[in-house]
């Protein structure tokens, strides 16, 4: 297997986003189940938040051999739960019968370059009647220097999220996230036009955006947002 080194710097800086990830842990939660894929863990933010100590079993995949260091430790000292384990590499270094009840994307599968066999290859490691969970940026019209900062290829839509799922998942939820986010990323993207946001912009919209968001987004039908949730379910074939 090629070393991979990610190109992104972002993830230190996002990890003090409380508020937002326990925004997104709430929608996600419901639809976790015993045995989680976690692709690319990176440190562990995303995994900590989401990860109850209630599975069986919660494997964090990561390419990068740096970070897999930082979520072993993450594990050996307690900082995540005893449940995970870190493996090196991607999907394709994965046996046929690693098999799943969830497969997570968190802020990730923009990372992929052929995002379309990534979740096609996602789907071969889940259970049937199993979930797929993918956060991730919405749209391109938003794209900045900072998406290119971190080694983003894409943001979505509903619609260009919707067309890579493969036929044999059926939508749970799908919708837009952070309606007062998407303020910012105007901002960014038409005035600031930065790319890298500093820790006090990141705690102005973690700390009052997000809460704001978060009673707004219900009310707006998650029809506007700077994020995607999406949420499916693999069909149970039909002898069953």
């Amino acid at each position: 297997m090629a070393e991979y080194t990610y190109v992104g710097s972002e993830l230190e800086l996002f990890s003090e986003a409380s508020h937002w990830k326990a925004y997104c842990a709430r929608l996600i939660h419901p639809y976790l189940g015993d045995e989680v894929l976690e692709v690319g863990a990176g440190i562990g933010a995303t995994t900590s938040s989401l990860c109850e100590g209630r599975q069986k079993r919660w494997v964090c995949l990561e390419p990068d051999p740096g970070l897999v260091r930082t979520l072993e430790r993450g594990i050996a000292d307690g900082r995540l739960p005893e449940c995970c384990e870190v493996r090196v590499g991607t999907l394709s270094n994965l046996s046929q019968e690693d098999i799943f009840h969830t497969v997570v994307y968190i802020d990730v599968l923009e990372h992929i370059e052929s995002d379309e066999t990534e979740v096609k290859l996602a789907t071969t490691h889940l259970q049937e009647g199993g979930t797929l969970v993918v956060l991730a940026p919405a749209h391109q019209w938003l794209f900045t220097p900072f998406d290119e900062a971190l080694g983003h290829y894409r943001r979505y839509s509903l619609n260009e999220l919707a067309r890579i799922i493969p036929e044999d998942l059926h939508r749970v939820r799908l919708g837009y996230l952070d309606c007062l986010g998407l303020l910012a990323s105007l901002g960014n993207r038409f005035i600031l036009k930065s790319s890298m946001p500093s820790r006090q912009q990141i705690a102005l919209w973690d700390g009052v955006m997000v809460p704001l968001s978060k009673l707004l987004d219900p009310l707006l039908c998650y029809s506007v947002g700077k994020s995607i949730l999406g949420i499916w379910q693999k069909r149970r074939s039909s002898n069953e």
